[in-house]
């Protein structure tokens, strides 16, 4: 019902920063929650940072004061505002989004490459 594509992600430094963007192909107004989700080497899938009932944010404790998330709606996109990146922070890194129009489902990108690297 909705495909999702990353983009920004790269090679970026320790206490750099990146944006992340994710593009879906219809509207997000109505989307009942859609962030960010990463999977580390050797970890298991994390959830970075979401809009959940409309404009209201969660974020990890790893992340709250380093990383934004951020929307436009009228872009279809929502953004990932990365700061003060750690060598920790590497993964990737997807979009999700969580459709409830017809019973509950769940979407999510290929996935883009954060690594945090000097």
């Amino acid at each position: 019902q909705v495909q999702l594509v990353e983009s920004g992600g790269g090679l970026v430094q320790p206490g750099g920063s990146l944006r992340l963007s994710c593009a879906a192909s219809r509207s997000i107004f109505s989307i009942a929650a859609m962030g960010w989700y990463r999977q580390a080497p050797g970890k298991q899938r994390e959830l970075v940072a979401t809009f959940i009932s409309g404009s209201s944010t969660n974020y990890a404790d790893s992340v709250k004061g380093r990383f934004t998330i951020s929307r436009d709606n009228a872009k279809n996109t929502v953004y990932l505002q990365m700061n003060s990146l750690k060598p920790e922070d590497t993964a990737v890194y997807s979009c999700n989004a969580l459709i409830t129009d017809l019973g509950r489902t769940t979407y999510w990108g290929r996935g883009t490459q954060v690594p945090v690297s000097s």
